[in-house]
């Protein structure tokens, strides 16, 4: 072999050293010098000096020494990596500031700050679409549209998914709430009435309170009677306007209609509406049957088919003595909470665009410039099929809600660590996840999950509970808007999740988990770090 091997050498050697080889060699190369001349009048020397000098080092290494040609390709690679590293930083530089601009432009037009755009020389048609926000004006027309009885009236709009993909019959649920509460003639002399103010005690958070509401939609159900909430004490700010301020109203759209609320509030000052029985309140109901009474048994037992999708101590949870409160909790908040209101939708838009703005910003930028297209011409397709769609955030997104503080009086609580183990588990399935929504009230949780450096975490930026205060202390000092909507912002962007983490021993997990369970995300599944104490 190495005889072969020299022989080989030999004759090659000759060959290259022959003089026809090197004439053909010489002529080759002056057809290449000849042609790159050519190029080099029509296009810029240097630069095709430079691509012409890495073609012949890379394709004729017999006709330059090794040495050459190392030195040759070390210089081109310096030039051109400081060439590309400068433009680099050039273009960084010029979409860091496109990005903030149209940042700053969707927040000026949340706003309604048109002055902005006339200082950086552009009108409100120029800014292009955020896919994160939604027009609330039209959005609040279309879902007041919906929540009214129509001509090709189809119920109930506001569910996500299919039947397998929610809890047993909640469509039908659904459905039959909505015409519970909106009966076709108010005026209807057989009809009765339950009154309530949301519940006030001292301590009682929102979610809470909430559930306290869903015990009394289950009393008027039962008793056949018009569910018609009145005060809402976190609603009476100055952000609740006219006469939404201090009603549910103002977050979300009525649980009746505005025609029965009005004969309610009449019928409430007449004697007769109480002594009668047309009309009751929470004083005519003890404590007892507003929290744990029993359930509406209009629709059977649904409760006994409910798929096993939550997950404690690493074990599935097939059932447990209270199913039929979960399953009932679950559709009487999704029915109170079915349709935002234009203040709520802003609420979202201004959370959305804080948390996911930059992203958002970037993917319009890689389109092309977005300050060289006009985006005043809309489409009916634009109008009535796109204009449908869901505001974008990033997917697949996981939510984390994190209870501790004065809630250790009534669970168990866990530090983030055991939260996070949880959430590396779903990590495993899927690892495409890498987004955690993270509610929580305390400032040590924030602070935390700067350690999980592999999880990209979105949150509220609002003062968060220090120590050991009460929740009631943490909220006052946040005062009675921002405790009010910082939570709820956070409980929607959590209901809105892929995934979920949290304590179901917490009633506003609790609810979460019943919204994930009637939002078409049965199958996304529950991992908590505790029980419901009522398990």
């Amino acid at each position: 072999m190495k005889s072969l091997e020299r022989m080989v050498s030999e004759k090659a050697l000759k060959f290259g050293n022959s003089f026809p080889c090197q004439i053909c060699v010489v002529g080759f190369l002056c057809g290449i010098c000849l042609t790159s001349l050519f190029l080099a009048s029509l296009t810029s020397l240097g630069t095709f000096e430079l691509a012409a000098f890495s073609f012949s080092s890379s394709a004729f290494p017999p006709c330059n020494s090794t040495s050459q040609i190392i030195n040759m390709v070390a210089t081109i690679d310096r030039k051109l990596n400081w060439k590309n590293k400068a433009e680099t930083e050039e273009e960084e530089e010029d979409d860091d500031d496109q990005v903030k601009l149209l940042i700053s432009a969707w927040e000026n037009l949340l706003l309604n700050n048109e002055d902005f755009l006339k200082k950086v020389g552009m009108n409100k048609s120029d800014v292009p679409n955020a896919p994160h926000l939604e027009n609330c004006e039209e959005r609040t027309r279309v879902r007041e549209r919906l929540d009214t009885r129509i001509s090709n009236w189809t119920l109930p709009p506001w569910i996500n998914g299919g039947d397998e993909e929610n809890y047993p019959l909640t469509r039908r649920v659904q459905r039959d709430i909505w015409i519970h509460q909106h009966p076709l003639d108010c005026k209807n002399k057989s009809l009765k009435f339950l009154v309530a103010d949301w519940e006030t005690l001292p301590g009682f958070g929102i979610g809470a309170q909430i559930a306290g509401m869903t015990g009394l939609l289950a009393i008027a159900i039962n008793e056949n009677r018009v569910l018609v909430t009145n005060h809402y004490n976190r609603a009476d700010h100055d952000g609740c306007k006219g006469s939404s301020r201090g009603r549910w109203s103002c977050y979300f759209l009525p649980e009746t209609s505005e025609e029965c609320r009005k004969r309610t509030f009449g019928a409430v000052k007449k004697r007769e509406a109480w002594e009668s029985g047309m009309v009751t309140g929470k004083q005519n109901y003890s404590t007892k049957k507003i929290w744990t009474g029993p359930i509406p048994k209009l629709w059977g037992k649904p409760w006994s088919s409910m798929k096993p999708t939550t997950e404690i101590n690493g074990s599935l949870i097939p059932s447990h003595r209270k199913m039929d409160r979960r399953w009932w909790r679950a559709q009487a908040v999704r029915y109170l909470m079915r349709f935002q209101t234009e203040y709520t939708c802003g609420l979202m838009n201004a959370a959305r665009n804080t948390a996911f703005g930059k992203e958002a910003a970037e993917m319009v930028l890689s389109a092309g410039d977005w300050r060289k297209k006009k985006n005043n011409i809309k489409t009916e397709i634009e109008d009535h099929v796109w204009s449908n769609h869901k505001p974008w955030i990033p997917r697949p997104m996981l939510s984390v809600h994190v209870r501790m503080g004065d809630k250790a009086c009534e669970m168990r609580v866990a530090a983030l660590e055991e939260y996070m183990r949880l959430a590396d588990r779903i990590r495993e399935r899927f690892p495409e996840l890498n987004r955690i929504w993270l509610s929580t009230e305390m400032k040590e949780v924030v602070d935390r999950s700067k350690d999980y450096a592999h999880w990209r975490f979105y949150y509220t930026k609002v003062a968060r509970q220090v120590g050991n205060k009460s929740m009631a202390e943490y909220e006052a000092s946040l005062g009675r808007e921002m405790s009010t909507n910082y939570p709820l912002v956070n409980f929607l962007m959590a209901s809105d999740a892929d995934f979920f983490v949290g304590a179901l021993g917490s009633t506003w997990c609790f609810l979460i988990d019943g919204m994930r369970n009637t939002g078409g995300k049965v199958m996304s599944g529950y991992l908590s770090v505790n029980k419901d104490r009522f398990w």
